[in-house]
């Protein structure tokens, strides 16, 4: 018998990806059905309700279970289950309309123009865009992404059990990265894990992010850095990049029987605290027993405070989740200690000072984040020693290179059009 975390609201998990005959029948079925285009975040839902990651849910929420999911991260159709973010599908009216309960339809991701699954209809509403942004989001300021992706999405929710039939292209562009639940469970008993720390990342790994994964293998058997592979917003680094770059740290810098990479295909909401309690309901799923919560935990912008993702785990029921938060520290380089360290441990305050060239110029905390990482590296900055390894330095100039050199030729293209003209 298992000695990780059960699944999420149940005793197995629950994937809902056909494979074999049954799938071919569930496609050629389709070919038939009415067509329901996916946004991308719904088409990643999908997915992840497909590989079981989001167990023990059967297809897209109908009314009651959104309206509990937004105001008191409950669903009423399964016993009022803790779920803190609605999952959802909307349709245009065109194609809403024709639709009644018991009709089957296909769904199909409108990216890549391929079907993705079949759902059977059960109910047809509409939502209050503004309430499941204030819930969720905190704010219905339009720059948020993804206040901006539920305020365009259709009007009408369609709702139904579904079946998938395809993970996209996620298994084959993330060979070797890309888990289901079911995997990564398999390899955590395996290595004989009990307890599994998982650290979410969307950024490539420096060094703030390698301490805490440190940490949490002291605390724990091992830890599972799971990298968010699904789409993510405009400016973030691509997760091909990304990936990339933190298996060029963890090959070098950590112990292997202590650490395992996976990548998931989620798409990012960046709704910060209630994003957190979503990540930590599918890594119950994977089998972690732990989530690591830093600082501005799935944020964006300055929606939240920076430790709004660790103060949420004290506001739901202590018996919502089988999985603990570990909740970590503001953490920097700190040149008095001459280490890593955090609010915690150091005794100095003054901000480091660094000039253009990645010289340091005195003060004591370099305090490190993915966002300034960006930054430097997109400016052509020097990114300190102190704040990335040298073989994600590498990787990330390589990119941003190749960056720079796609905008100059599309610039010089454009003028020299402009000069034909």
């Amino acid at each position: 018998m298992s000695k990780l975390v059960p699944p999420h609201g149940s005793k197995v998990l629950l994937p809902l990806l056909l494979e074999g005959k049954e799938r071919d029948a569930e496609i050629a079925k389709a070919q038939k059905l009415p067509k329901v285009p996916m946004t991308s975040r719904e088409t990643s839902d999908l997915i992840m309700m497909g590989i079981g990651a989001f167990t023990p849910l059967r297809g897209f929420m109908g009314y009651e279970d959104w309206k509990g999911s937004c105001n008191s991260y409950q669903l009423p159709s399964q016993g009022n289950l803790f779920w803190p973010i609605p999952i959802t599908l909307s349709a245009e009216p065109w194609v809403a309309d024709p639709l009644k309960a018991g009709d089957e339809v296909a769904l199909w991701d409108t990216e890549t123009d391929a079907l993705m699954g079949t759902m059977k209809v059960t109910e047809k509403y509409v939502i209050d865009k503004e309430l499941e942004c204030k819930q969720v989001f905190r704010t219905l300021d339009a720059k948020h992404p993804g206040v901006q992706k539920v305020m365009e999405q259709a009007p009408v929710n369609l709702a139904g059990p579904v079946k998938v039939v395809s993970e996209s292209y996620y298994p084959e562009m993330f060979k070797g990265i890309y888990q289901r639940p079911v995997e990564a469970r398999a390899q955590f008993e395996e290595r004989g894990w009990t307890t599994v720390a998982a650290l979410q990342l969307r950024n490539p790994m420096h060094n703030s992010h390698a301490y805490l994964a440190w940490i949490a293998i002291e605390v724990c058997d091992g830890v599972y850095i799971h990298q968010l592979v699904g789409k993510l917003k405009e400016g973030d680094i691509p997760a091909e990049v990304r990936v990339r770059a933190i298996d060029a740290l963890v090959n070098k810098y950590f112990r292997k029987e202590r650490v395992m990479q996976g990548g998931y295909p989620m798409e990012m909401r960046y709704a910060g605290p209630r994003e957190a309690l979503l990540h930590a309901v599918f890594r119950q799923n994977f089998g972690c027993s732990h989530l690591i919560v830093g600082r501005d935990h799935a944020g964006v912008g300055d929606y939240y405070g920076p430790f709004d993702a660790q103060t949420i785990f004290h506001e739901i029921p202590s018996d919502a989740l089988a999985l603990k938060p570990l909740p970590l520290d503001w953490t920097f380089y700190c040149y008095e200690c001459g280490t890593m360290a955090s609010m915690k441990t150091c005794p100095h305050s003054s901000k480091a000072v660094i000039d253009d060239e990645g010289r340091y110029k005195g003060g004591a905390r370099l305090l490190l984040s993915g966002t300034l990482l960006r930054k430097l590296m997109s400016e052509g900055k020097m990114v300190p020693p102190e704040f990335s390894k040298p073989e994600v330095v590498a990787i990330l100039k390589e990119y941003y290179d190749s960056v720079e050199q796609k905008v100059e030729i599309k610039l010089h293209g454009h003028a020299t059009g402009a000069a034909k003209v």
